[in-house]
């Protein structure tokens, strides 16, 4: 019985914070859409800074990881392809398997590294030092200051490295195919284009969008949560990282099961 209540206490937490999750996303979107038909200001300025940070800045190891990512996937798809004498089918296996689901989950991790733990550690120690509650007693939401320019960032930018980490990936993957399988560079890039359709791309934007809302509302969350002292903004930025890279396994298993039956996959 007691490991029966262990379970149904831990199914139970699970659920409230899912819940938790929901209403802090729902409440920066519609600051978001419907704040500004209400006389709230829209705060472009720091919805911009949020979309370098989380964008531009975090170009150069997406770029670094997804290339590398690709050359190895090319590397071991060849493996087992070379004994069927189908090593030409690397290029469509490395485009197809990046575009659907390594180019949109390796995002999310990279981009749950950087900003997820960036926005719990940022907010938590505004708890901390109370500026959370100077946000509230100036009659400021810190939802619509804080947490909804961030994720307007998020859902904009992650779509956008998705397609680049896409790109980036099928780029490794022709290293291996101009070296090893008799591509040349044009020729690889060729067949892979034309081994995409358009849903193999619609499939993991569609993925990335989610993921972003998922890094944003559990980076906030774990941060508005922090408890007082310094060690619990340590505490609050290890569960954004563990929280949302469970979560985002989680969605890519619902969103490519979902696709599957539906017969987009």
């Amino acid at each position: 019985m007691e490991l029966v209540s262990q379970i149904g206490g831990s199914v139970t937490e699970g659920l409230a914070y899912i819940g938790s999750l929901a209403s802090l996303g729902g409440r920066a979107a519609l600051d978001l859409f419907i704040g500004p038909f209400h006389g709230k200001p829209v705060r472009l300025r720091r919805a911009v800074s949020q979309a370098m940070d989380v964008g531009v800045r975090a170009l150069p190891i997406l770029s670094l990881i997804t290339f590398f990512i690709g050359l190895i996937l090319a590397l071991q798809s060849a493996y087992e392809l070379r004994r069927f004498g189908a090593v030409n089918y690397v290029a469509a296996t490395v485009a197809i398997s990046m575009t659907r689901e390594l180019g949109p989950l390796i995002t999310a991790i990279v981009v749950i590294g950087r900003s997820g733990s960036s926005f719990a550690a940022e907010i938590g120690t505004m708890r901390v030092t109370e500026e959370i509650d100077a946000l509230e007693t100036m009659a400021i939401s810190p939802v619509d200051f804080l947490v909804a320019p961030k994720l307007v960032a998020m859902i904009v930018m992650l779509p956008c490295l998705t397609i680049w980490a896409n790109a980036m990936g099928i780029l490794g993957g022709s290293v291996f195919g101009v070296w090893q399988a008799g591509f040349t560079f044009v020729r690889y890039l060729q067949v892979s284009v034309d081994a995409l359709i358009l849903r193999d791309i619609t499939t993991g934007l569609i993925k990335s969008l989610m993921f972003g809302a998922t890094i944003t509302a559990v980076g906030c969350l774990e941060g508005l949560s922090t408890g007082v002292g310094a060690e619990q903004v340590g505490r609050s930025t290890t569960a954004a990282v563990v929280k949302s890279i469970f979560l985002v396994i989680m969605e890519d298993l619902v969103f490519t099961a979902l696709f599957f039956f539906v017969g987009a996959q």
